[in-house]
């Protein structure tokens, strides 16, 4: 998936992000958002690692070797941030201080399991803090490409990978749309162009129900 893309599934998330929220970021992709937030939302972005506040990405050259997220890429802090050991910072995650995470995905199943850390026969560090994000933070919220490097699904109807947690996604964001997670299952609510419901519809590994005010992404 090329930035440009990238890029726009990030914009897209960030729609979601409200004034005021506490918003933790997974590695990858969603470590984009920050740059996309409008200049009137003021955000804490949180970090695993031990910080609140995180900024939009450096500009290149002007990276501080000692400011990282968790997946040890280079950040900025925002005016009011603040530093704190790991486990404050997981304390903070188990309390429900934060209202929104946004992580990738190896695999989502229609009714919102998560399968984001492990597969099987591959090294891996460790789970991180997805397994307590995904429980306890208020919104979660995938950003992922639709199909794997094999072009094989990643939204099934059972995950096959080793969960991280189960019935914990509410919204899935990919280059092909977007679908909110609910009690009657996956509801497909927007649409990237150039996309069409034939492609979502070959591309993605379970049934879905389409919105009756589907919208089509301009951007």
């Amino acid at each position: 998936m090329g930035i440009e893309i990238r890029n726009k599934l990030a914009r897209r998330a960030a729609e979601e992000i409200n004034h005021g929220m506490v918003v933790n970021l997974g590695i990858g992709m969603p470590s984009l958002v920050p740059n996309h937030l409008p200049k009137n939302i003021t955000v804490m972005f949180h970090a695993e690692n031990g910080i609140t506040g995180m900024g939009p990405s450096p500009i290149k050259g002007e990276e501080d070797e000692y400011l990282c997220n968790a997946g040890g890429l280079p950040v900025t802090l925002n005016t009011g941030g603040s530093y704190c050991d790991s486990a404050a910072a997981f304390a903070m995650i188990r309390k429900g201080r934060v209202d929104i995470t946004i992580l990738g995905s190896l695999e989502v199943s229609e009714k919102g399991d998560l399968a984001n850390w492990i597969v099987p026969g591959k090294k891996v560090p460790g789970m991180g803090g997805a397994m307590e994000l995904a429980q306890k933070a208020k919104k979660v919220i995938v950003l992922m490409n639709h199909c794997d490097k094999h072009g094989n699904a990643k939204i099934v109807k059972e995950c096959t990978l080793p969960l991280t947690s189960s019935r914990c996604v509410n919204l899935i964001i990919t280059e092909l749309g977007v679908f909110e997670v609910t009690s009657q299952g996956l509801v497909l609510t927007e649409l990237f162009p150039p996309y069409d419901m034939n492609k979502v519809m070959k591309y993605t590994g379970c049934d879905f129900l389409v919105s009756d005010e589907l919208r089509r992404i301009t951007y």
